[in-house]
């Protein structure tokens, strides 16, 4: 997919042009959170998902407190476009994006093809690290419409309602409870009932740039998933739903869509939660 201009995704070439602008703050989410530390484009500041993204005391996103303390520490104000990117085609970059949504920043973006087209095009990084000034920030309250919580997963399996589960066929068929590596886990493998997989993989390019919009839209399509319907998608963790949750919601418009960023770890590990095996 191909843009120029703003909302909901720039391209790298948009971003060499408005880096430096007053306006503009570029932020680098990674799940490798060393990335950031190895070259960043100038003028990124960088958010830790594991420590800045997700409360350190309950497993949980952040509050609208601590959304508030994060974006006034990043020099961030409501009129700040924040330019999201990362590795692996944006994990933790649409993490990121969907919580800022969640609170209510309107002037987001991803940078389409995150570090993996940064590098495939052999642009620059820097070391540097840029200096911000501190804002107050106000956030609005979270917006329940784009968050499912376990209560509702239930209720949408017992209505048979959508869930695109954007694991690997391996981790949906319970073959492997987590990818190679990842250390968040469950107690059993397998799939939430009625939900169909869809790898998040399946919505980008090699260059991690996402496929056109009839590309993606097909691709739901084939698999039952359409705009009319109320859809939840979940991963392990929520950070590849999230990337899920960007594609329905932002590019192709889907108004339903709700991320359940409680995921596998939470479904998979609970007493009397019904699970599928099959493929």
């Amino acid at each position: 997919m191909v843009k120029t201009t703003q909302g909901p995704i720039v391209s790298t070439e948009w971003v060499v042009q408005h880096k430096n602008d007053n306006d503009i703050q570029v932020v680098e989410v990674d799940v490798d959170t060393s990335a950031y530390d190895s070259g960043h484009i100038e003028g990124a500041i960088a958010w830790n998902w594991t420590t800045q993204l997700n409360d350190q005391i309950r497993r949980d996103i952040l509050d609208r407190g601590q959304m508030e303390q994060l974006l006034g520490q990043s020099g961030i104000s409501p009129d700040t476009t924040v330019v999201l990117y990362g590795d692996n085609n944006n994990w933790f970059a649409a993490y990121a994006y969907w919580q800022l949504k969640l609170y209510g920043h309107e002037k987001i973006e991803l940078m389409d093809g995150g570090r993996v087209k940064w590098e495939k095009e052999s642009r620059k990084y820097t070391n540097d690290i840029p200096k911000v000034t501190p804002t107050k920030y106000k956030a609005k309250s979270a917006d329940p419409s784009m968050r499912a919580l376990q209560p509702d997963v239930m209720e949408a399996v017992k209505n048979a309602q959508p869930l695109v589960d954007v694991r690997s066929p391996e981790e949906y068929s319970g073959e492997v409870i987590a990818p190679a590596g990842m250390n968040e886990t469950a107690q059993r493998g397998g799939h939430i009932p009625h939900a169909v997989n869809i790898p998040w993989k399946e919505v980008t390019n090699e260059d991690g740039t996402f496929k056109s919009l009839e590309e993606l839209e097909g691709l739901y399509a084939k698999n039952g998933i359409t705009s009319d319907k109320p859809i939840i998608t979940y991963c392990r963790i929520g950070e590849r739903s999230a990337h899920t949750w960007f594609v329905l919601h932002e590019l192709l418009n889907f108004s339903k869509v709700r991320n359940y960023d409680g995921s596998w770890t939470e479904w998979g590990s609970m007493v009397g939660v019904p699970i599928d095996k099959s493929n």
